[in-house]
């Protein structure tokens, strides 16, 4: 039989695409999530690189260049508006040869679930409890009580992964605070420039608008030390923290927070970075933000599918043997994941820079970045790995009894 009932934690960016190759490769996989349906907030993300490989076997692409923000530029603004800055981000993808896809974070969540929603069970609104694991197999308990049996079990949970936290120890062992909360709110205003990012910095700050098919999205950033209090799920901390940043804000700051302080889709959350000696004990294991998280900046979401292709590639290579399987997706993926964690607090002081010095020279060197880019890229291609010829489709297979879907 080997080890073919595998249960994912979380529908996120990873849980979905690792549900579908799961399918496609003989496994039997149940994804359980938490929320009654998928997030709809947080910042646009990047799909790049072997992630486009990915979502294109999926038979995704199309629907996410559909629902591409379409972004053309980035422009930086001082308290009246007046651009210090820009970027052309369409001729920095053209210096890298790149062929990235920006959506929304929830929109990008969705596509992957819908592909992998008739090949999976799907339930929402539950977690787990209690994991107790032995030669054989892993019993899970979870919220509502009752207690199945699985041959692995996968967190796909997120920076702050309850699978990790049962399996490997507190998340304070292995997420470190990298100075910075950041926080979107959908807007339903104008935004000034069209098709452009327009952000506006004050020293430790961030204030952005960011074009979407949706409408823009509203994004804040600012430098804070460890708050030993914070909870990510208590939105009134939320409300209170950002006022605190951002109440005195010049530009639009003011409309924008106003519209974070009337919302429930808010997202706010420490950025933070997850570094774990390994990802897998015994029969369970890690993939995505809950590994290796890299969250707020663009690669997280391109890792989180590649990592989740790489999961169930090497599971089923050794369907027999997860031990060793594990042992080849944690090296193979590490590969990828490691260098990115290495370029997040360098990427951080460019999006926040601490001082009005640090804002001028960064406004000033932007119109530098498409050539620099275009170096990196060179560099970035002598060692990337692609992946392995196309598949075709898997069959669609009947929802599990007892699933259920996002209302």
């Amino acid at each position: 039989m080997g080890n073919r009932t595998v249960l994912v934690s979380g529908a996120g960016i990873a849980g979905t695409t690792l549900a579908y190759w799961l399918a496609w490769h003989g496994f039997r996989p149940t994804v359980v999530e938490r929320g009654l349906w998928q997030r709809t907030s947080g910042s646009p993300v990047d799909v790049r690189g072997q992630a486009l490989q990915v979502a294109r076997r999926m038979g995704t692409l199309g629907l996410l260049r559909a629902a591409a923000t379409g972004v053309a530029g980035m422009r930086f603004v001082d308290g009246y508006g007046r651009g210090t800055g820009r970027v052309n981000l369409r001729a920095l993808a053209r210096s890298t040869g790149g062929h990235d896809i920006e959506v929304p974070r929830g929109t990008l969540a969705a596509i992957l679930e819908q592909a992998s929603a008739p090949h999976a069970e799907f339930v929402f609104g539950d977690s787990i409890a209690a994991l107790a694991q032995d030669e054989h197999g892993v019993d899970v308990t979870f919220d509502h009580g009752r207690t199945r049996r699985f041959d692995l079990v996968v967190g796909a949970d997120g920076l702050h992964s309850t699978v990790r936290r049962l399996a490997f120890g507190p998340e304070s062992a292995y997420v470190r605070h990298l100075g910075l909360y950041s926080a979107t709110v959908p807007f339903d205003g104008p935004a000034d420039y069209g098709r452009e990012v327009v952000m506006h910095n004050t020293p430790g700050r961030v204030v952005a608008l960011q074009p979407s098919a949706d409408g823009p999205i509203a994004f804040f950033a600012f430098r804070h030390a460890k708050i030993p209090d914070f909870n990510h799920r208590d939105i009134e901390q939320h409300r209170l923290l950002l006022a605190a940043a951002f109440g005195r804000g010049t530009w639009r700051t003011p409309e924008l927070l106003a519209r974070a302080q009337a919302t429930e889709d808010l997202y706010f959350d420490a950025v933070s970075r997850v570094h774990m000696p390994t990802w897998s004990t015994g029969r369970i294991t890690l993939v995505g933000d809950a590994a290796s998280c890299v969250s707020l900046f663009g690669d997280a979401p391109s890792l989180a599918m590649a990592g989740a292709f790489a999961l169930a590639e090497e599971l089923a290579a050794t369907p027999n043997d997860h031990r060793a399987a594990l042992r080849r997706y944690e090296a193979r993926h590490r590969r990828l994941a490691d260098p990115r964690q290495r370029g997040v607090e360098q990427a951080s002081h460019l999006l926040v820079p601490a001082t009005w010095a640090g804002i001028r020279a960064r406004n000033a060197a932007s119109r530098l970045w498409p050539a620099a880019a275009a170096a990196g890229w060179v560099g970035s291609r002598l060692t990337s790995s692609p992946l392995a010829p196309a598949l075709p489709m898997p069959p669609r297979a009947t929802r599990s009894a007892g699933a259920t879907t996002p209302t």
